[in-house]
């Protein structure tokens, strides 16, 4: 009687048996990154055709739900010049979306780089938190638009009302996180560290902040995100140019095309940062996830 693995071993593809393993894990892997592809594009499309049907339908006017055609015709208008007119309200698309990303970048950055600082302070400190924590949580449950009348009367209607909506909406996810995240670094390593003659700085910066980094990335994250949310309150007023502020001026004229063209430059934008975050955590945390 033949042993139980021959049957088996005469059903394998001698083609298989011949290619080398490495070849297999490559085609694995291109197969895994086609599948990737074809699942996003795939709900694309679903989403697009059931747009096109419920726009066809007439079930709404097309003020209310124009038909994807009708977007893309005010996407082009408004990224080139038409009728002899410049973009929308005379700049294009993408300065409106520069505009939008360097008041995201200062505000943004300042409130990132005060919330880690804060963290750092907060983790290590145990008075310092029991201080400003609640302040900062009450600071968190606060929508924007709830201080965003005050700072225009502090600040004016420039760029610093702007800028300092976003930074003040940026800093308590990364403050949060950063606290938890150094309050949680493992404690027989900083005393390894101490007993080694490591000073309190040298604990923090060799020891703290290399155990706090990955949840530090998260709030960034989480930062940049509620900053991107906070973007069309900070140009209510004066925001043009400026992506919310073409938003909120479309609006204002029903002009729902161009609504939905800024709010879908909103959307990839903030998808592309979000991921340029990811790949940059990658590269500066790459023991995250691993045992």
């Amino acid at each position: 009687m033949p042993p139980a693995s021959a049957a088996p071993a005469a059903l394998r593809d001698p083609v298989d048996e011949a290619e080398p393993a490495p070849r297999r894990r490559a085609r694995s892997r291109t197969g895994g990154a086609l599948r990737r592809l074809a699942l996003p594009l795939g709900s694309l499309l679903l989403f697009l055709a059931v747009w096109q049907s419920v726009a066809a339908a007439g079930t709404w006017s097309e003020t209310l739900v124009p038909p994807p055609a009708r977007v893309w015709d005010a996407f082009v208008d408004v990224s080139t010049t038409h009728d002899g007119v410049r973009g929308y309200n005379g700049t294009y698309l993408v300065e409106h979306l520069g505009i939008s990303l360097r008041r995201i970048a200062l505000g943004a950055g300042l409130g990132i780089a005060l919330g880690v600082a804060a963290g750092l302070v907060m983790g290590t400190v145990g008075w310092v938190r029991s201080l400003f924590e609640p302040w900062i949580t009450f600071l968190r449950t606060l929508p924007p638009l709830a201080y965003f009348s005050l700072l225009i009367v502090w600040l004016g209607i420039d760029e610093e009302p702007k800028i300092t909506l976003l930074a003040v909406a940026a800093f308590p996810p990364v403050a949060v996180a950063t606290t938890a995240a150094v309050a949680a670094a493992p404690r027989h390593l900083q005393e390894a560290a101490r007993a080694l003659g490591g000073s309190r700085r040298d604990v923090v910066r060799d020891v703290v902040l290399p155990s706090a980094l990955p949840e530090i990335f998260t709030g960034v994250r989480l930062a940049v995100g509620v900053a991107y949310s906070s973007l069309v309150a900070a140009e209510l007023v004066n925001g043009l140019p400026g992506i919310g502020g073409m938003v909120k001026d479309a609006a204002n004229y029903n002009n729902t095309p161009v609504v939905l063209v800024g709010i879908a430059a909103i959307g990839v934008s903030g998808l592309l940062i979000d991921g340029a975050l990811l790949r940059l955590e990658r590269a500066v945390v790459p023991w995250r996830g691993h045992a």
